[in-house]
């Protein structure tokens, strides 16, 4: 393993190890991780990935092991969201000039973004009647959810079959790409939808009422807390454990209908499970770390055990890489979920222009319109140097290059 990478900082609370060296590490990051580091039952220490930058409650970018308690901020609400890539036996020569019908064929095929309501109006983001493939991914889901539904029941009116299988917006993306070899990889990122965003935040506001009912005063309010033992921690092991569940199925459907819309735009067959990687970056695992077992959860950062596959995708115009897992104990077998942003969505908007954007997108087929400046590579950081800052944390096994990027 190489020579650890990290920078220590403490304040307070248990000491905050940060892989950021040579990447932007924003004030309010720092003290968001600083808030985090003082809750009681915190182990060892918070650990903070090179792509980190301030989140609601909880910083993105953030290891956190706890003991007895579980902070549902600290996951966030876009529960299970992750990557999934499959390489297929397909070469860039293969592909045609034009990329275009290839773009055409995935948007048709996965229903992406998301209306303004309008009383009567569908949301283009959702199924309107589900088809067959998501009914039948939604079986092994339902016994459960009707079992969540029936103890919260602010969980009845929510997109939940009708977001299986569908892409969201903001980050969330699926892509074509070309590795070192010229061989082509199909790529996307999206979570738990509607469903999971409502579960996070139902058990956001459930562990504030119990602050406030027990006294307990915090660093920051967000970082509300359930302890171990009581009804509301099992019920949100429970809820948050499905909605990983529900993720991970929703990339798996996605994936398929992406390969038949490829098949049916070339009009040829090939294989797409040549090699196969599908994981989380924000999510609550159990695991053991220095002797103890701990919850940890993970906003915006990827399990890398020692062996183990991840994805770390930059931004629509930049590389993504597949990495293998170096298992380094002080990051608690974690690395980086993607490049992190160094500009909010409003700023990037102002800050970019459309012709910045064109020139930064040059050469992949994609959205090319103000409505996703954004997401513009302009906005996150430089996905080679967040690398460069995690090379005791993972190894590179191949480096993609988007040629098709669909956005919400």
């Amino acid at each position: 393993m190489a020579k650890t990478n990290y920078e220590v900082m403490q304040d307070g609370g248990v000491p905050i190890k940060s892989w950021t060296r040579g990447v932007p590490f924003e004030d309010g990051a720092r003290q968001q991780l600083k808030n985090i580091a003082r809750m009681p039952f915190v182990h060892k220490w918070v650990a903070a990935m090179p792509d980190v930058h301030l989140g609601m409650g909880a910083t993105i970018g953030s290891v956190v092991p706890t003991l007895g308690a579980v902070i549902p901020a600290a996951v966030g609400v876009d529960i299970g969201c992750g990557m999934m890539a499959v390489r297929t036996d397909l070469e860039a020569a293969q592909l045609p000039d034009s990329l275009a019908k290839m773009r055409d064929a995935i948007e048709k095929a996965v229903p992406h973004g998301r209306s303004k309501q309008l009383r009567g109006n569908r949301d283009k983001g959702a199924w309107s009647e589900v088809p067959r493939d998501v009914i039948k991914a939604w079986t092994p889901l339902e016994k459960r959810f009707d079992i969540l539904m029936e103890k919260h029941k602010v969980l009845r009116k929510t997109n939940n079959i009708n977001h299986l299988g569908t892409l969201g917006t903001g980050n969330h993306f699926i892509e074509v790409c070309l590795d070192e070899y010229q061989r082509v990889w199909f790529m996307l990122h999206s979570g738990s939808r509607g469903v999971g965003n409502r579960i996070g935040t139902h058990f956001i506001a459930m562990a504030k009422k119990d602050m406030e009912s027990w006294h307990i005063r915090l660093p920051d309010a967000d970082l509300a807390y359930l302890p171990e033992g009581t009804e509301h921690f099992a019920e949100y092991i429970e809820a948050v454990e499905w909605a990983q569940e529900f993720a991970r199925i929703n990339r798996e459907v996605m994936m398929a209908r992406v390969v038949a819309a490829v098949r049916k735009a070339l009009g040829q067959r090939f294989d797409a499970r040549q090699e196969a990687v599908n994981c989380h970056h924000n999510y609550v695992s159990r695991e053991h770390h220095y002797g103890k077992n701990v919850l940890v959860t993970r906003k915006g950062a990827v399990r890398a055990r020692e062996g183990e596959m991840g994805i770390i995708p930059g931004s629509m115009g930049a590389r993504s890489y597949i990495v293998r897992g170096l298992g380094n104990d002080e990051s608690f077998h974690s690395c980086s979920h993607g490049a992190g942003r160094v500009m909010s969505r409003s700023k990037a908007k102002r800050a970019v222009t459309l012709k910045q954007h064109r020139q930064a997108t040059e050469g992949v087929e994609c959205r090319k319109d103000e409505g996703v400046l954004d997401e513009t590579p302009a906005a996150y950081k430089s996905i080679d140097k967040v690398m460069a800052a995690q090379k005791d944390l993972v190894e590179v096994v191949y480096t993609l290059k988007q040629v098709v990027c669909v956005k919400g």
